[in-house]
């Protein structure tokens, strides 16, 4: 009877630890879920799409040097933040419709923009929390109808374990420091800062040391990243050129704030030497990443929408040639980032919320070449 009862308990601690999180998907599952996921035209790029999360803003997911796992930012209430924190997650493997993902930030404040380091168990990411644990008041709408997004002066860059222990603080100096991103080299990070009065890409040491500025021009730089071979950096930028407009930037930054409505792209190298405009289409231009090839870059636009949306995701050139159209949505597809394998793309959008605002993330398989 001992045995029978050891057998037994060995049987069930074999199948607890060896059962899968979520349900594997069948052939006929997957085919009908990238029919009611994809467009027909969207499906010479993607296919066996895979929708992560079911609520709330979902955003900036990063992956994981060796791409089994994403971090992201989340809004969503039912996992008991009020604002941006960020979180962890097995994505192949997580049921995060029924479950709640790791939260790495600290609960406090308002976060942004984090990224693995090469160890695949530390993450960097930008935090207000030392200025107020309180989330940061949002804009209120603006008598003007622009829209406007807010540059918090809290916001420093920060070292965490996967399980949320800070371990160091890389910035301290007054004013925004955020958006930081990791070379794939593992020993370069990129971000914006407004340490000399306007918003410039800097580089530092993933130790915070050595730190290189890399644009110098008025404008707001933001969101860049570095190729595959950590040779060029992509961004986008809002660089305003006449007088009214160089007026209107200034006296937003002075109140903090930022209209994201005219951004392009642009690139250079990690140093910031042969910097070049790569897009000239006019709206917003921005979220772009390196394909996997280091000679195209993905991104999201709305040049062609007349109201400002939709938003979709476009390749093109890193000579500027081949624009071409990846998604097809109706409302807003944003932030592609191509595994480190190449395999994959992660993306946030709209699809499939129901008529809610919510924005989710989703990964499908790269079959674009």
């Amino acid at each position: 009877m001992k045995n029978q009862y050891c057998l037994l308990l060995t049987l069930l601690l074999v199948f607890s630890c060896n059962s899968p999180k979520q349900k594997a998907t069948s052939v006929d599952e997957q085919e009908n879920l990238d029919s009611l996921l994809l467009k027909p035209e969207e499906m010479k790029f993607l296919k066996n799409i895979k929708q992560l999360t079911f609520g709330g803003n979902n955003a900036e997911a990063y992956w994981s040097f060796d791409d089994n796992y994403l971090v992201f930012q989340s809004d969503y209430a039912e996992w008991g933040v009020g604002c941006d924190q960020m979180f962890v997650t097995d994505w192949r493997n997580d049921d995060l419709k029924n479950n709640k993902p790791q939260l790495v930030s600290t609960g406090m404040g308002r976060t942004t923009c984090s990224y693995f380091l090469p160890d695949n168990k530390t993450i960097v990411y930008g935090s207000t929390h030392l200025g107020d644990e309180n989330c940061p008041p949002v804009p209120e709408r603006r008598a003007d109808g622009k829209y406007v997004w807010p540059i918090y002066p809290d916001f420093d860059i920060f070292t965490a374990t996967t399980d949320g222990e800070i371990l160091s603080q890389l910035t301290n100096t007054p004013g925004y420091d955020a958006e930081a991103t990791v070379s794939p080299k593992g020993d370069r990070i990129v971000f914006t800062s407004m340490r000399t009065g306007d918003l410039e890409l800097f580089t530092m040491n993933i130790d915070g040391s050595d730190v290189k500025q890399i644009t110098n021009e008025l404008g707001y730089d933001g969101g860049a990243f570095f190729s595959p071979d950590g040779e060029k950096l992509i961004f986008r930028s809002s660089r305003p050129k006449t007088e009214e407009d160089i007026k209107e930037y200034q006296d937003l930054l002075q109140e903090g704030l930022v209209m994201p409505t005219d951004m392009e792209l642009y690139i250079c190298k990690a140093d910031g030497s042969d910097l070049r405009k790569l897009t000239d289409l006019g709206q917003a231009n921005w979220a772009p990443f390196f394909h996997p090839s280091g000679d195209k870059i993905i991104f999201a636009s709305n040049h062609t929408a007349t109201r400002g949306f939709p938003f979709n995701l476009y390749m093109i050139n890193i000579d500027g040639t081949g624009l071409t159209r990846i998604t097809q949505d109706d409302t807003f597809d944003a932030f592609p980032v191509f595994s480190n394998d190449g395999k994959y793309l992660v993306f946030s959008s709209n699809r499939n919320n129901g008529g809610t605002r919510d924005t989710n993330l989703f990964v499908a398989e790269w079959i674009g070449g």
